[in-house]
């Protein structure tokens, strides 16, 4: 049995004007800090400017090429999928706090979340979302191989005529 008995006891009052007012209280302080510290942080800095400064790089050795170089974008593809997947864990973990008081209705709606999550990934799968080789050379080696097949059959269909 469950630690509520009565479903009623689920639904929550409305926050009374001290909560929010804490919470008000908490929000200020909290931005005043965040700015106290970037205006002292600025204030308070190291201003020097040099040549030597204005350069990409402060390594001392001298930019060759352009720093701008292109990444392979099956990585950041990957990488946002990545994201977009590991949020799940959130749900998943805070669904599994409070699993004893959802109960089986829970239960099902998390499941019903993780397989719409699982039919996102087939279709991502299905797509060629994941795929790290380019499409012109997947569809080149496909093709090969067909050549390959049509030519292995040709010669089963000559060596069986002869």
């Amino acid at each position: 049995m469950s630690p509520v008995a009565d479903p009623s006891q689920l639904m929550t009052t409305q926050p009374d004007f001290e909560s929010y007012l804490a919470l008000g209280i908490y929000s200020g302080i909290a931005v005043f800090l965040i700015a106290v510290l970037l205006l002292l942080s600025w204030g308070l800095g190291h201003k020097t400017r040099s040549r030597q400064k204005q350069e990409p790089y402060e390594s001392g050795i001298l930019p060759l090429d352009n720093a701008r170089v292109k990444g392979p974008v099956p990585f950041y593809l990957v990488a946002i999928f990545f994201v977009i997947f590991d949020v799940e864990v959130i749900f998943v973990a805070s669904w599994a706090v409070a699993s004893d008081r959802l109960g089986w209705p829970g239960f099902a709606h998390v499941c019903f979340f993780i397989f719409i999550l699982f039919l996102g990934l087939v279709h991502i799968w299905k797509t060629g979302g994941l795929d790290w080789e380019p499409r012109a050379q997947r569809e080149r080696r496909k093709a090969q191989k067909e050549q390959r097949k049509a030519h292995n059959d040709q010669h089963k269909v000559q060596g069986s005529v002869t």
